[in-house]
């Protein structure tokens, strides 16, 4: 897409709810739209607002084989509680066993290089997949999150995947996420309450201490500006 086709986009959304973005977004896509939720708490708000809003559009996650007993509950109870079409998909399991195999079943403390191939399969694959057949996908990043993530507009375009990539809460606070939570009875990881405030797997995510960055628990061995596991980085956006 043209990056005049998407500035027309950003103009406008400009002023909208994430309500009002999901609700143009499923017009301007139809059936040709998707939203991946990685289970947090951002997505959940999008999920319940997804289903209010649009229901048309189909939900999918990643499970990477390594998330948290609390992460694939709280996909039974997502499944359960909204009626929208809500998939998983998974890593091919022999390109797994050899990276295992010959990379050892940790390897991703060992360097940032075996991280994001760790990452590559259980991740960034499988969501090429699942986006295979669609133009745009939504997705839950705020522009308040990371240092990677200060540029991200409501609508890019995703050069990885060649699509039109939505961030509806991209302005929102994690305040206003926790407001929406409890007026919504939103259900979120439980893990949340435990200190954990952006949850990947389970062998590359801690609690975060007072006064820690909100995403000081992902891959906390490394430097802030290399923590993307490939999902979300774009080459066009703008190098710091």
């Amino acid at each position: 897409m043209k990056p005049s086709k998407i500035e027309k986009l950003n103009e406008q959304v400009n002023g909208f709810t994430p309500e009002a973005i999901i609700r143009f977004s499923a017009k301007e896509f139809a059936s040709r739209l998707v939203f991946a939720s990685s289970l947090g708490e951002e997505d959940q708000v999008i999920t319940h607002m997804i289903s209010l809003t649009a229901p048309e559009i189909g939900i999918f996650t990643l499970d990477t084989g390594r998330l948290f007993p609390e992460t694939y509950e709280l996909i039974a109870q997502t499944q359960k509680r909204y009626p929208m079409p809500f998939a998983v998909f998974f890593p091919d399991a022999k390109a797994i066993e050899e990276m295992v195999k010959t990379k050892g079943i940790n390897l991703f403390y060992e360097s940032v290089e075996n991280r994001k191939f760790c990452c590559g399969l259980r991740k960034v694959e499988p969501l090429k997949r699942a986006l295979k057949n669609v133009d745009a996908w939504i997705s839950g990043l705020r522009r308040d999150q990371s240092v990677t993530r200060s540029d991200v507009k409501v609508f890019e375009w995703d050069a990885a995947n060649e699509k039109v990539k939505i961030q509806p809460l991209i302005d929102w606070t994690l305040d206003e996420v926790h407001e929406y939570i409890a007026a919504n009875k939103v259900d979120v990881n439980p893990l949340h309450a435990q200190g954990f405030v952006s949850i990947g797997c389970a062998p590359c995510t801690r609690a975060i201490k007072p006064g820690e960055d909100i995403r000081a628990g992902r891959w906390w061995w490394e430097q802030p500006e290399q923590k993307e596991c490939g999902l979300h980085n774009n080459p066009n956006r703008p190098k710091k």
